[in-house]
């Protein structure tokens, strides 16, 4: 597991001379919803913390969110905190792959990062439906809120100078390509689901099998930072990644484009948030999840491309 959370301090070591744009956090360390932030020390392409947000000592709201939503976040805690002023500097979030976070919570809320261990215990977990769904049934969360939506979509080089015009196109061999990891983060089937509606069992295994062996498929451990960052760096040609992603990155002026999928290759998330049983602060996570559906809130996910929130239940939440 600590692999992993090194993997969030060197991701960008090495990295030739770039604009600061194209390293996480892109932030550059403003989406820090703390307080005070002390002494301000930080070696760019070194000691980036992209996806931990504010201090979790004394937080008085604790929220575990799936990792492709971190540029959604900023917004929505600042127009939370306008509406809650007692909680204007007591908000801590994470924005790491949903099965990492629940990694996290079974190991009693404790997370090593490199040489940084930190324990905070989460009040709402926010995933995809499916998994929300599952852990009600087994007592872990109060009833879900279904909030936003998602698709798929081809994450490119800016002009598309390789000429990806569909999933089909992956399983070129000059084509390299980034994709996520099968044992780390959910999204792999719901890119599987779409890679076989698009051409078969034999597309997914010559994407996620074959190309893997022969090092022109990069699985990643973080894939909303180690995706564009590899497009960036022209180590990747071409991701699958969720739509919403492509518009930050297109948002702020990062060379990338997207290819869009077909609605009969594409597939739904359905994104989900729910109160944990055991949440230090129940109320204020009540708080926070009702507020995901008010029309101030829908309206900064749909700035960033995401889409309306769906009922279907489970839909292909990560």
């Amino acid at each position: 597991m600590t692999a992993c959370w090194c993997l969030l301090l060197t991701l960008a070591s090495g990295m030739p001379a770039m604009a600061a744009q194209q390293a996480p956090p892109w932030s550059h360390g403003r989406n820090n919803p703390a307080a005070d932030k002390g002494y301000v020390f930080q070696v760019e392409d070194v000691d980036n913390v992209p996806d931990l947000h504010g201090n979790p000592a004394g937080a008085q709201l604790v929220l575990f969110i799936g990792g492709n939503q971190f540029m959604v976040l900023p917004d929505l805690v600042a127009g939370f905190e306008k509406l809650h002023p007692e909680l204007r500097g007591h908000i801590f979030y994470e924005t790491l792959p949903p099965g990492i976070l629940r990694r996290q919570m079974e190991h009693n809320g404790i997370l090593t990062l490199g040489n940084l261990t930190l324990q905070t215990h989460a009040d709402v977990y926010e995933a995809g439906a499916r998994v929300l769904a599952q852990m009600e049934q087994q007592g872990q969360v109060e009833k879900p809120l279904h909030y936003a939506s998602n698709q798929l979509e081809i994450m490119v080089h800016a002009g598309n100078p390789l000429g990806i015009r569909s999933l089909r196109d992956l399983g070129r061999k000059e084509i390299r390509l980034s994709m996520p990891n099968p044992a780390w983060e959910g999204v792999t089937r719901q890119i599987e689901d779409s890679l076989r509606k698009a051409g078969g069992d034999e597309l997914v295994s010559k994407v996620m099998d074959a190309k893997v062996k022969d090092g022109s498929t990069f699985l990643t451990h973080i894939h909303h930072r180690q995706t564009p960052m590899r497009i960036l760096r022209k180590e990747s040609d071409a991701g699958v990644t969720w739509s919403s992603e492509v518009r930050f990155q297109e948002k702020i002026g990062n060379p990338i484009s997207g290819v869009a999928i077909p609605a009969g290759e594409n597939t739904t998330a359905v994104y989900a948030a729910a109160v944990l049983r055991d949440a230090p602060h129940a109320a204020e996570a009540r708080a926070w999840v009702a507020y995901l559906k008010t029309e101030q809130a829908q309206a900064i996910y749909r700035k960033f491309g995401f889409g309306a929130p769906q009922s279907a239940p489970g839909g292909k939440g990560r």
